[in-house]
């Protein structure tokens, strides 16, 4: 069975002091997909491009990382303008559209199904998001959410929370970055906030902390990981090669959330760790490929 990704796909455009402007493909969830499958994954990606130079590019650039897109291309492509600081973090400007064709999606048995950042909160597209989670939950996939919070474009915090908790409540898995949690959930503890998550019904809470690693939670079990020692090139695609990794590995027979101890834990984040570590090391969202496990 597949696994399959939902969201959107754009053109990153990189902009540092003293140097020119870098052109690179990007979106969260479409470098979750290409992160997949670069592991080996059987993937395949609903996303909204559009007919120009911008969009032939990125379709042509996943399927070179054996992602099966499922798109419509017409009008611009999406865009976002990361903005880097000195010690390689992004603030991003962005010019998108989603409004994704759910219909070009045949299949009803996926093995897990991963939603995130500002697709699962704009419209029109989020009505696909709902219905093809309602499809995943029907066919006991593994329901996977990251909410990679943009707070200029998913609305006012009061309706960005009510999006984030009600698809909280209909997921296993949600990965999310110490910023996000904060935002979401201000003047809260860290135990608070994955607390919190854990009671809308999610398994598994992964909190990402940048340098200071990052936690793994069930309801039974939890994990501090440390990050993996690298020197940064940038931090572009760093928790979207974690959350790849994460559903990667949660694929495996033993990998059921429910058996999961410290020990399976920590195994789990220290590979999310390296792979992101691999990320971090070179410019753009360059994600590992499965012949760099061992090298």
């Amino acid at each position: 069975m597949s696994i399959l990704v939902i969201g959107e796909a754009l053109i990153d455009i990189v902009s540092s002091v003293g140097a020119p402007d870098r052109y690179a493909p990007g979106g969260a969830p479409a470098n979750v997909a290409l992160g997949l499958g670069r592991l080996g994954a059987d993937v395949e990606l609903l996303t909204d491009v559009g007919d120009d130079f911008h969009g032939g590019f990125l379709l042509a650039h996943l399927r070179e990382s054996a992602v099966r897109v499922h798109a419509r291309p017409t009008g611009s492509t999406s865009t976002a303008r990361a903005l880097l600081s000195a010690d390689g973090s992004a603030e991003y400007e962005f010019s998108l559209r989603w409004a994704p064709d759910a219909s070009l999606v045949e299949s009803t048995d996926w093995a897990a199904i991963h939603v995130g950042s500002i697709a699962a909160f704009l419209s029109p597209g989020a009505a696909a998001v709902d219905s093809l989670l309602q499809r995943g939950r029907a066919s006991s996939a593994l329901l996977s959410f990251d909410p990679n919070i943009r707070p200029t474009i998913i609305g006012d915090h009061e309706q960005a929370l009510a999006r984030f908790e009600s698809l909280a409540s209909r997921v296993d898995v949600i990965k999310l970055s110490d910023i996000d949690a904060d935002w979401l959930y201000p003047e809260s503890s860290v135990e608070s906030q994955l607390e919190r998550i854990h009671e809308f019904g999610a398994r598994l809470v992964a909190l990402t902390c940048g340098s200071d690693g990052s936690i793994l939670s069930t309801t039974s079990a939890r994990v501090t990981v440390p990050a993996a020692t690298v020197e940064v090139a940038d931090t572009i695609g760093a928790g979207d090669s974690f959350m790849s990794s994460l559903i990667h590995d949660l694929q495996s027979p033993r990998s059921r959330i429910e058996d999961m101890d410290e020990d399976a834990l920590k195994h789990l984040g220290e590979n999310a760790s390296r792979r992101a570590a691999i990320t971090v090391g070179r410019t753009g969202a360059d994600l590992p490929w499965a012949s760099e496990e061992n090298a």
